[in-house]
């Protein structure tokens, strides 16, 4: 059997006096390779490479960004993140800090479960007053050829935890896939395979959703919004949130 795999990474980023930002820290491992690319407006942009398949059951991820007051930064991966079945589930941890006139853009690709997997996903994000958020997750239910041959997708748990400037603005926790009580009915995917959501603090608030399975709800405070949308595959979940 395979010994489960522990592993973390961590990115900070800081104004580096000119105008820009800089990334004094930019450390990665096992699965998590976080690589320095073009920014643009001042933002440094990090893209996440996986750089093995991960993460499989019973292993334990964890990815920290960091960006300090004045910086600006963008992160996004290089392909979607896939849940691979194992012994037990896997663990996933993301911790976000943004400080005080500080930006964060937060866009990777998708996480996909599947089938016979379960991904345990915890996001806390820490706001300073004066901070700038973008931040999407999407999150689809089984690979094509899952859906294709008839497999139960697989489970992803995910709890999205959001404090500004000492309060909490945003606390939920969602449950899919299979083994999770009544995620396929018309209260929660309605037989959508793909789910997510778009959060925005501290800009104007993105366009009002189309036709389709997606609300835009405003939170405490006037420059917060959250946009969720339900569909069928990635592609659709995509143009939902825009």
């Amino acid at each position: 059997m395979t010994a489960a795999l522990t592993a973390q990474a961590r990115i900070v980023a800081a104004p580096d006096g000119r105008g820009g930002t800089a990334l004094p820290v930019l450390s990665g491992g096992g699965p998590l390779a976080p690589r320095r690319t073009r920014g643009t407006e001042g933002a440094a942009h990090v893209v996440v490479v996986g750089s093995m398949a991960a993460p499989l059951g019973g292993d334990r991820l964890a990815l920290t960004a960091e960006v300090a007051d004045g910086a600006a930064l963008t992160v996004t991966s290089a392909a979607a993140t896939i849940s691979l079945p194992g012994p037990g589930p896997a663990h996933y941890t993301v911790e976000l800090t943004v400080g005080a006139d500080a930006r964060l853009d937060w866009r990777p690709e998708p996480v996909v479960a599947a089938s016979g997997s379960h991904l345990v996903l915890h996001t806390r994000i820490t706001l300073a007053a004066g901070a700038r958020l973008r931040y999407r997750e999407e999150q689809v239910l089984g690979r094509h050829h899952d859906w294709t041959r008839g497999a139960a997708p697989g489970r992803i748990t995910s709890r999205l935890t959001v404090r500004r400037a000492g309060r909490l603005l945003l606390d939920q926790q969602t449950d899919l896939g299979a083994g999770a009580p009544g995620w396929d009915g018309p209260a929660v995917l309605g037989g959508h395979h793909a789910t997510g959501q778009l959060l925005t603090v501290g800009h104007p608030p993105p366009p009002s959703p189309g036709p389709g399975d997606a609300a835009l709800l405003t939170l405490a405070g006037a420059d917060a919004t959250l946009l969720t949308a339900a569909a069928p595959d990635a592609l659709a979940l995509r143009r939902l949130l825009g």
